[in-house]
């Protein structure tokens, strides 16, 4: 298996999609109870434009036991699939599980603002996508301005008079 996992994530790493998902399909019928196995495939699917069939993948992996950072990337990757399928609440639903274990992932708010948006939710996106600008910048235009960009992220909508 290890062999044809790292012939895998090479052909991957080369751009070779195809390849790369006919491989990792094909380890993950002979290995079905393998979470990296699983989220290796779910990724090489989504590469390879078989979204519909990364949900699966990445289903399993996340319930089988992935960990670690892998577990934060299948978050991303599965919350983000399911927001290009417009399965906008299953989105929405994973994105809050991954950003709840890994409170410091910004890219996992970046892709949960997006799905914000999808559902028109378009105040919380902008708070969302305004606080992961403050945390992320280091252009010391944003920087001069974080205290103000913070303090409005949730009052977009309100009026001084």
């Amino acid at each position: 298996m290890n062999d044809e996992l790292k012939k895998a994530l090479e052909l991957r790493k080369n751009g070779r999609y195809e390849e790369c998902y006919l491989v990792m399909t094909k380890l993950g019928k002979e290995f079905p109870d393998d979470p990296q196995i699983l989220y290796q495939c779910a990724w090489s699917c989504d590469n390879f434009g078989k979204e519909e069939e990364a949900v699966g993948y990445y289903e399993a992996a996340i319930k089988l036991g992935l960990a670690g950072d892998d577990l934060e990337d299948a978050y991303l990757g599965l919350g983000s699939t399911y927001r290009t399928l417009g399965n906008y609440s299953c989105s929405k639903t994973v994105l809050e599980k991954g950003i709840e274990q890994f409170p410091q992932n910004q890219a996992l708010r970046v892709f949960y603002s997006m799905t914000l948006y999808n559902l028109n939710e378009h105040e919380k996106a902008m708070t969302e996508l305004l606080n992961c600008l403050v945390n992320t910048s280091d252009d010391p235009n944003i920087v001069g301005y974080k205290k103000a960009i913070q303090f409005y992220a949730d009052k977009l909508n309100e009026v001084w008079k």
